[in-house]
């Protein structure tokens, strides 16, 4: 496990923190936004760096940003990376507390 390097800052973005990112902790797994041009392999040794912890597995996913409208403008969000992280049996990351 590697020191933590100012790429690995930039590749996780933070932690996502919603029902179904919850559901997955229990399976140990964890997922973040990460950057767009981030591959797997950058994200298991980013996470592996900043949580000292040991990656199994990188699932990745882009969402596409949806059109939404404000007052009858119409705006669109980003668009966003996310990475489902599969951590080795018996590790966890307490996303809460932070870096």
């Amino acid at each position: 496990m590697a020191t933590p390097s100012a790429r690995h800052y930039d590749t996780i973005l933070s932690p996502v923190i919603t029902e179904k990112a919850t559901l997955l902790s229990e399976q140990n797994k964890v997922v973040f936004r990460v950057a767009g041009d981030a591959t797997k392999d950058e994200i298991a040794a980013a996470v592996e760096a900043l949580f000292k912890v040991s990656v199994t597995k990188v699932n990745t996913l882009n969402v596409k940003g949806k059109t939404k409208r404000f007052r009858g403008r119409e705006g669109r969000r980003s668009d966003v990376k996310k990475a489902v992280v599969t951590l080795a049996e018996g590790q966890s990351i307490d996303i809460t507390t932070g870096l």
